[in-house]
């Protein structure tokens, strides 16, 4: 390792980084702006600036950006020569120019990257007299706010937007002191993941728009560490939460997982917390249909009585946590328990669990995934799927350009030159799907084909890679190109509804036989593979417990709306046999509608559990405040049905520590849950670590409306987290931080302070625990694709998820809902001209029985005979994927906007948010 010299202070740095990196790796303060961790150095707002000396007797020595220059044995530089400190206050002094001085008004104040680094270097004055250049800010959507006039031309955004994440509709316009920042015309930034421009711009440029609706300052935020529910990627977040409410979410950096970056769902998907449509009582449903609101203790006996000796089953779900789930399956029994998913997706689920745990491939994390030259995705349309998958495959495909960089002798972070010299090269990447996907504008080869026709393309490859001889060119070059990679990933998933897809894509990763060899699968809930490492112990599908109903006394639903798992006239027959339907859960759906007794869950942001990601990794939740109302965490609601029913096991249980050690006892699968986060006992400096800033204000005020007296902070009997500002958040595990500052850094940009190296892990070490090994003994699967018959103008179903829309609970989120837009039906060019229609127009789709009119969304790419549907739509719910439809003009379709989903009403309406004013 060399060592450097700064101010005379030895320091021995890594070979190829640069001095910027190296001071912050040191702790040292070197302020930048246009620098990024995850993006490299360009160099272009010279706010590093050092001296660097020749030698020991030089003391001129000459100004050098520290993030340009490369690190050499015995290199002296000098952050405090007065020339060093001068030129970087009058770098800020020229920023600060055509500033506004809005700091007080500004979304960014007190968390803004140029308000500490305007300090850091000195800056106070102004000195300049004349006017300031100023802007008109543009509609960006319903996520995005723009306030061009605070831009600092700092070029992170554009770098951001269409280097990084592949955006196309957002960069610089004009030069010099025109320069703008913005689309060529108003409208919805078209990428997903528009958001991180929050966290990525230094000022105040781009803010989170529906934060702006409900504002509070960051140090008034109460933060805690969570997971992302909308997907199984299982993204860290932070939630921030003011006056009972989510305020927004922030990217929560896992070195392993989503590094510094989420998608718009993940940070802007949380809005349906904060809804009306929330339940905060219990109810018991009358004989008019209408519900009664009740106390916990009513509730709870009733439900008890309707339980205790009784023939009773329970229904999990793929989105309710790991320990809640556990305890309902020893509640009813692993005979009378269903997991919660669909059959279909629990069979694929199930099926890719016990793939990874045999198969010879690698199971990846997504950081992992960036470094594969070679990418095979079966089936996925992995934007929509696993969104920040899709972003990790966009900085995979440029391998090829830092292999190109390292023959040259280019250090990786010089971003602008490694570009330059790589032009368009691209790493393959080949695109196996039914129709367009997200990540086709860096395909190599985007092939289209039905769901059993890429079954059988997979299994060609599978051939051609085991020496078979095939005549079809796009099977022959993709063999070749795996052969010939040293990092191959191959991408599946359970989206398209077919096993055959799920299968060849293990055959090809098997054939490939090398053992850096990748293979990962996407599933569909966050949750998801957690529910199926509970299953492997025991349990039984939902066509059994449908089945049996008639049989049953009582039925406990856990967070699952069941109309989103089976057929509608399936589910009505269940809620309609006459047993006892007792129903958890978050928000209003037709499931709780149809049950006779609601029991309110608490939100994420206000419980506590594990999740299981897609790649097998374990993770805790934290509540972000306590429960509003009479809401109960689920496990706390089932906790409390077992004592009172006398369960023996379960009455022993007393707390989640409790439950976590018990569940892993039961579960060998699971038996790492106990180390996933430490226990409830854990102390930092001998304090809970603090969900609240130290400059957390107004703790009297918030609840000056009820009284002028400041109430007792709430009490967290259940984690080491405390609802105080008193503490340290410091020193602790990552799993424990509930966000990031550090003296002088108050801005996102304080998170390297928490790194034991510049884009490295947390020095609290990676949060949770991989459930998943492989006996890499090998998967064997054996299957051929089912063909099917077309008649005469029918089309085969294919399901097209939408990252907006697609989720249960965050398109409740009325940002989210206007983004989806209508329910769709999605077909090729010459399909459009064949019915005559356009984009826009209602097609009525028909499925035996099933006929529902959609909207026209006219792709550039789709399989022959083959149709795409949105999937999880209201308007869709009925459809089956893998089915054969007709298609006809919908000659009554009307052009309206759609109405937010958010705004629907069920029998649930008058006990969601004030109790109905009525207790039994």
């Amino acid at each position: 390792m060399p060592t450097i010299y700064i101010d005379g202070q030895a320091i021995e740095v890594k070979q190829g980084e640069n001095v910027l990196e190296a001071c912050l790796n040191a702790g040292m303060d070197l302020p930048y702006f246009c620098w990024h961790p995850s993006m490299g150095s360009i160099g272009s707002c010279r706010q590093c600036a050092l001296v660097q000396y020749q030698n020991e007797e030089d003391t001129q020595g000459r100004i050098i950006m520290g993030c340009m220059t490369p690190v050499s044995e015995g290199a002296r530089f000098s952050l405090k020569a007065e020339n060093a400190t001068e030129f970087r206050e009058a770098v800020v002094e020229s920023l600060m120019l055509n500033h506004p001085h809005d700091c007080p008004v500004c979304a960014e104040g007190g968390e803004c990257h140029l308000q500490d680094m305007t300090v850091m270097v000195g800056h106070r004055d102004r000195r300049y007299t004349g006017k300031k250049n100023t802007h008109r800010n543009q509609y960006l959507g319903p996520l995005i706010h723009h306030e061009m006039n605070r831009c600092i031309a700092c070029y992170r955004c554009e770098r951001y937007y269409k280097d990084y994440a592949g955006g196309k509709d957002l960069g610089a316009q004009a030069s010099h002191d025109h320069v703008y920042f913005g689309r060529h015309e108003e409208g919805i930034l078209e990428s997903e993941f528009s958001g991180n421009l929050v966290e990525v711009c230094p000022t105040g440029v781009f803010t989170d728009k529906p934060f702006l609706k409900q504002y509070s300052r960051k140090w008034d935020l109460q933060s805690a560490p969570s997971i992302c529910h909308g997907c199984a990627v299982g993204c860290n977040i932070a939630p921030g939460e003011r006056y009972g409410k989510v305020k927004r979410v922030h990217n929560r950096y896992h070195d392993e997982v989503n590094g510094y970056f989420i998608c718009d769902r993940g940070r802007f998907g949380s809005g349906y917390l904060n809804s009306k449509l929330r339940l905060d009582y219990s109810g018991i449903k009358k004989s008019d249909g209408s519900f009664l609101a009740v106390h916990q203790k009513q509730a709870l006996e009733t439900a008890a009585s309707w339980i205790s000796g009784k023939k009773v089953a329970g229904i999990g779900s793929p989105r309710a946590s790991l320990e809640a789930n556990y305890l309902l399956r020893e509640m009813v029994g692993k005979n009378n328990f269903s997991a919660g998913s669909s059959d279909l997706e629990a069979t694929l689920v199930g099926s890719i669990l016990s793939i990874l745990q045999t198969t010879t491939a690698v199971n990846p994390s997504i950081k992992k995934m960036e470094t594969a030259d070679a990418v095979l995705i079966l089936g996925e349309d992995v934007t929509n799927t696993a969104p920040r998958v899709a972003l990790a495959l966009r900085q995979a495909v440029r391998n090829k350009a830092f292999e190109l960089a390292e023959q040259m002798g280019l250090p990786l972070w010089q971003d602008a030159a490694v570009r330059n010299l790589a032009q368009d090269n691209l790493s393959p990447l080949i695109i196996v799907s039914a129709m367009d996907t997200r990540l086709d504008d860096i395909s190599s080869n985007s092939i289209s084909l039905a769901p059993h026709e890429i079954a059988t393309f997979g299994r060609a490859v599978a051939g051609a890679l085991n020496g078979e001889k095939t005549d079809d060119p796009d099977v022959i070059s993709t063999a070749e190109i795996l052969k010939n990679a040293k990092n191959p990933l191959i991408i599946s998933g359970s989206s398209m509804g077919s096993q055959d897809v799920i299968n060849s894509a293990v055959e090809v990763a098997e054939a490939i036989s090398k053992p850096e060899t990748m293979l990962s699968f996407c599933v569909s809930e966050c949750n998801s593979m957690g529910s199926a490492l509970l299953a492997q112990d025991g349990g039984v599908s939902l066509a059994d417990i449908i089945k049996r109903a008639p049989k049953l006394d009582a039925l406990i639903v856990l967070e699952n709306d069941l109309y989103r798992r089976g057929k509608r006239s399936e589910i009505d027959q269940l809620l309609d046999s006459g047993i006892k339907i007792i129903s958890l859960d978050v928000y209003e759906n037709r499931t709780l509608d149809g049950s006779h007794l609601v029991l309110p869950a608490a939100s994420y942001a206000e419980s506590q559990g594990t999740l299981v990601s897609s790649e097998g990794r374990a993770q805790r939740f934290y509540p972000v405040h306590s429960p509003s109302h009479e809401r109960l965490q689920s496990w706390e609601w089932l906790l409390e049905l077992a004592k009172l029913t006398g369960n023996k096991k379960l009455s022993k249980l007393e707390n989640l520590d409790d439950v976590v050690s018990t569940c892993a006892k039961d579960n060998l699968a699971l038996k790492k849950i106990v180390d996933v986060a430490p226990k409830n006992s854990y102390r930092s400096s001998g304090s809970k670590v603090p969900r609240q800033t130290h400059r957390f204000s107004g703790r009297t005020a918030i609840h000056s409306d009820v009284s002028v007296h400041e109430p007792q902070q709430p009490k967290d009997h259940d984690s080491p987290l405390s609802y105080s500002m008193e503490g340290l958040n410091r020193d602790q595990p990552a799993s424990l931080t509930p966000f990031v500052w550090s003296p002088g850094w108050n801005s996102n940009q304080s998170l390297q302070k928490f790194q034991s190296e510049v884009d490295g892990p947390l020095k609290g070490g990676s949060s949770g625990v991989r459930l998943i090994a492989s006996s890499s003994k090998g998967s064997k699967v054996f299957s051929e694709s089912e063909e099917f018959e077309l008649k005469a103008h029918q089309w085969h179903l294919v399901p097209a998820h939408q990252i907006f829309g697609s989720d249960e609970l965050s398109a409740h989120t009325e940002e989210m809902a206007e983004l989806a837009g209508r329910g769709f039906i999605a077909i090729g060019q010459k399909v459009a001209e064949k019915l005559g229609v356009k984009q826009g127009d209602g097609l009525l789709v028909q499925h035996g029985d099933v006929r529902c009119s959609l909207e026209v969304k006219v792709l550039s790419r789709v399989a022959k005979n083959c149709v795409g549907y949105s999937v999880g739509y209201e308007e869709t719910q009925e459809l089956t994927p893998g089915c054969l439809v007709s298609l006809q003009v919908d000659k009554d379709w009307r052009r309206t906007s759609p109405e937010v989903i958010a705004s629907d009403k069920t029998a649930l309406g008058h006990i969601a948010s004030d109790g109905g004013g009525a207790y039994g």
